[in-house]
């Protein structure tokens, strides 16, 4: 037997994932525009007068996002000027394709399109990182590279703010994600329907209440021209296990979706108020917006000019140390953590040795740093010709360096002897009451690499 419609008298034509609720074509238009529209009020997400980009990658998303922004913008007078803004990758046989069907849409929507590429902004093509990176780390590239290139792209235009595709399911998938990671600083961020407010140009997430379903069904009876493939570069992504799990879920009970955006938003809220978090400044090299002296960006771009494309993935504090970044911190192996010397010479010596007491260590011979004219930022030009300016470190292969420069004034004799610095500590050797180290014999001692006035060690294998 048909099944009516739930809002008026005729046949339905689908049950909402949503709700559960049967409709037809025309009154399930009306709901998803309204709550579209209600979604955008209710979060005053626009002012009369701005001038806001529309993300437009081809896919069902976003051109659903631009069909209802033309629409809403025109039905209850919002006062927007929009445009359509593109990121070209560069992946053949995925973007080169989705673009054609982006620039269709701008003739059908009558929106002027700005298209950047990431070989204009970069250097590179996502297809060239593939084949330095590999499949299992790209879309950490592509991520970073993609969300930057949007900014600079809305920066070209001049907008006041962009609109993004994400809907519920992307943002409950983030959700899982940040939970899985630990990442309360993301998951303070990822529930907000603005972001980037800090930063130039904030972000708005119109479908951040809809299904995923939902959207394919309006752009299919819409008859909507959009680009249905998936990246090819996609089906390693860790996303990718998130979203099978959030489906999962769905299909036991379809309120899942909602249900976990809500309690990412109620765990962003109660986070404990004394846990630190990133503050947000800005990139030296390209000024982006970066809670590190470095953007994401410039550190994995460094690394695809250098030949680490692997620098920038996974811990921090590895890609500052290997950029010779300040304010990395010292680690240990095994060994109670130290902090350096701050007090001599130490301080300005590119490689030393030093312990969590006054004074320095005087060069015991097995150091291989340049002396020459008592340089205090020289470095062993052998280490440099085989690292380059890739990273600086100790202890590489067995062989030690271990010296600082000698304070004259206090410094009566070398007061350690370096043991096989294979691993992150070395045993100090003296027990000399007239060094100003007082090192205690049998102490593990930390061996670190002066970067300005911070301490760090590397480990090569990244």
């Amino acid at each position: 037997m048909p099944v009516s419609c739930g809002l008026c008298e005729k046949r339905a034509m689908l049950k909402r994932p949503k709700t559960g609720g049967a409709l037809c074509k025309e009154c399930f238009f009306k709901v998803f525009e309204a709550e579209v529209h209600q979604t955008i009020t209710s979060a005053s997400l626009f002012k009369r007068g701005e001038t806001v980009a529309i993300a437009a990658s081809g896919g069902k998303d976003s051109t659903v996002l631009a069909h209802l922004m033309k629409l809403l913008n025109e039905r209850h007078d919002y006062g927007l000027t929009l445009f359509l803004l593109s990121v070209d990758e560069g992946i053949t046989g995925y973007r080169d394709d989705s673009l054609e069907t982006v620039k269709r849409n701008q003739q059908q929507y009558e929106l002027p399109l700005k298209v950047v590429s990431y070989k204009e902004l970069y250097g590179w093509t996502m297809d060239e990182i593939v084949r330095q990176i590999g499949l299992k780390n790209n879309c950490t590239f592509c991520g970073v590279f993609r969300r930057q290139a949007l900014d600079r792209g809305a920066m070209m235009l001049r907008v006041d703010k962009i609109v993004t595709g994400h809907n519920a399911d992307d943002v409950a998938e983030t959700v899982i994600m940040n939970v899985l990671r630990g990442d309360i600083a993301r998951l303070q961020r990822c529930t907000a329907i603005v972001t980037g407010t800090e930063g130039a140009i904030p972000r708005c997430k119109p479908f951040k209440y809809t299904y995923e379903k939902e959207i394919v069904m309006y752009a299919y009876f819409k008859k909507l021209d959009y680009f249905s493939t998936e990246c090819i570069y996609s089906p390693n992504a860790y996303r990718g296990h998130a979203r099978t799990y959030l489906k999962d879920l769905e299909s036991i009970r379809s309120t899942s979706i909602i249900d976990i955006i809500h309690s990412g938003e109620c765990m962003s809220v109660s986070v404990k108020k004394d846990v630190k978090m990133p503050t947000q400044g800005t990139c030296a090299r390209c000024g982006y917006i970066s809670s590190n002296e470095l953007c994401k960006a410039c550190v994995l771009l460094e690394g695809l000019n250098k030949g680490l494309p692997k620098l920038g993935i996974g811990k921090p504090h590895k890609a500052r140390m290997a950029l010779g970044l300040a304010n990395t911190t010292s680690t240990t192996s095994g060994s109670q953590r130290k902090e350096g010397c701050r007090s001599c010479s130490c301080r300005g010596r590119q490689n030393a040795v030093v312990n969590d007491t006054p004074g320095c260590k005087k060069d015991n011979g097995l150091s291989s740093l340049s002396k020459e004219d008592g340089d205090p930022n020289s470095t062993d030009s052998s280490m440099k010709k085989e690292l380059g300016s890739k990273l600086s470190t100790i202890g590489v292969g067995g062989d030690s360096v271990t010296a600082c420069s000698l304070n004259g004034e206090v410094q009566k004799e070398p007061c350690a002897d370096t043991l096989g610095v294979k691993g992150q500590s070395v045993l100090c050797g003296k027990n000399d009451e007239n060094t100003p180290c007082a090192c205690k014999k049998g102490k593990d001692q930390v061996v670190t690499r002066t970067t300005g006035d911070s301490r760090a060690m590397l480990d090569l294998d990244f």
